[in-house]
């Protein structure tokens, strides 16, 4: 398979490369990592004229924690710098977890957070653990810059809110109260493997109470989703295995899969209740471990 042609533009800023990306529409992609823009072109799938790599804006790039704002990701952050984050690794291990679980060290090693997102892949990893932790996605455009929840990021498969000259510069986890998160998902391999079902959780716990609590939802809807019900079962309680087991059945029923070669929508329905029952109880167990070590 053989790339087609294709005029190669280098920005030297975050404006200039919006710029560009508004002058040529339709025809520019951005290009960070690659993986999976390039596999596409060369199974011809898509066609872009120009191809605007964001290589030269290292303001894109790196994990940094700012005081009084949070966790900011930058969108050129590769998936291997998300697992060795030192700032992740202390404040939000589940997220270096997720990323260490995507795919094989090589491709970590080149495929970026922004690419992740921005291909809104409905089994995508990263994205259930960040809206778990309340994530919000930065973006700029030639019309100036907004700010949205990574929730509302999403709007169907391969599809998100970026209009043709924005860019997604930056992913924040903004200081909050949470003290426990986890991401599980099920594979059909033992590593590395697509979610066949994925659920994040984080909790906030206060004297063995769920103060607050988020659980999202992967690879069972267009869109990741948020249980909104289950986590209203346990928002105010002390969790016992009966509310965890409720708390599952609403997930399960809150969810939206398919049936496919990969399992049918009845088996990840019943994923979906045992992983978020796991996850849950994964995160109030890492709130204990590690309350008050932030």
């Amino acid at each position: 398979m053989i790339v087609p042609e294709f005029q190669y533009l280098v920005p030297n800023s975050t404006q200039e490369a919006c710029t560009l990306l508004a002058k040529y529409g339709t025809d520019a992609k951005l290009l960070a990592g690659g993986t999976d823009l390039l596999v596409k072109m060369k199974g011809g799938l898509i066609k872009p004229s120009y191809l605007v790599s964001l290589k030269r804006l290292d303001e894109l790039k790196g994990v940094q924690y700012q005081e009084g704002v949070g966790v900011v990701i930058g969108a050129r952050t590769t998936h291997n710098e998300l697992v060795t984050s030192p700032v992740l690794r202390k404040r939000y291990p589940s997220v270096c977890a997720a990323a260490e679980g995507m795919a094989g060290y090589e491709i970590r090693n080149l495929g970026t957070i922004g690419g992740n997102l921005v291909n809104a892949v409905p089994s995508a990893d990263l994205p259930p653990i960040l809206i778990a932790l309340a994530a919000k996605a930065r973006i700029v455009g030639t019309q100036g810059e907004r700010t949205v929840a990574l929730e509302d990021f999403f709007t169907g498969p391969g599809k998100t809110v970026l209009q043709s000259h924005e860019i997604l510069t930056q992913i924040i986890i903004l200081d909050q109260a949470t003290t426990g998160s986890k991401y599980l998902k099920f594979g059909l391999r033992k590593a590395e493997a697509l979610a066949v079902v994925g659920v994040a959780s984080g909790v906030a716990m206060d004297n063995g109470m769920v103060k607050d609590i988020r659980i999202a939802l992967g690879a069972v809807a267009p869109t990741p989703l948020r249980a909104c019900a289950a986590e209203d079962v346990l928002r105010g309680q002390r969790p016992t295995q009966a509310l965890l087991t409720e708390a599952g059945r609403l997930a399960a029923a809150a969810s939206k899969p398919i049936s496919d070669i990969r399992g049918s929508a009845e088996y990840r329905r019943h994923l979906v209740e045992v992983l978020t029952r796991e996850s849950v109880k994964a995160a109030i167990e890492e709130s204990h471990r590690h309350s008050g070590s932030i």
